[in-house]
């Protein structure tokens, strides 16, 4: 069974489904998949594929690929985290939750749990005065 991360390069999507990377990015044009450039790449052009519900069913409903008796799965349950497109703050925050790893969230779970909400606010330097006083 193959794994499909919820962001994938092209390469590592290529190279999963046994196809060639230019065929990923002709499916990205084609598609209007949603990606996003890998920060300090130079050149612009390697980039994160978003393996959303619409990447997953056009790779489902491709005929080469449905022929392979292989199945795909999400390395992780989804998390469809709703984001207000006009609130960038939760917007990164949820992008950065999808990418950290388990080990990441487990110790920002201890974190919060540990410090509160305010803990956590004060220890990023953006809590406000009146609770940084207190």
């Amino acid at each position: 069974m193959k794994i499909l991360h919820s962001k994938m390069t092209t390469e590592e999507l290529a190279q999963c489904l046994g196809i060639a990377k230019q065929t990923v990015n002709r499916w990205i044009r084609e598609q209007g998949w949603q990606t996003e450039t890998i920060p300090g790449v130079k050149g612009g052009r390697a980039r994160l594929v978003h393996i959303d519900h619409h990447v997953r069913e056009y790779l489902a409903n491709t005929p080469a690929l449905r022929r392979g008796s292989t199945q795909y799965q999400l390395a992780e349950p989804v998390q469809n985290y709703v984001v207000k497109d006009a609130d960038p703050a939760l917007r990164q925050v949820a992008d950065i939750l999808q990418v950290m790893t388990d080990a990441e969230k487990q110790r920002l779970v201890v974190l919060l749990s540990r410090e509160g909400i305010s803990g956590f606010m004060a220890r990023l330097g953006i809590a406000d005065a009146d609770e940084a006083s207190s």
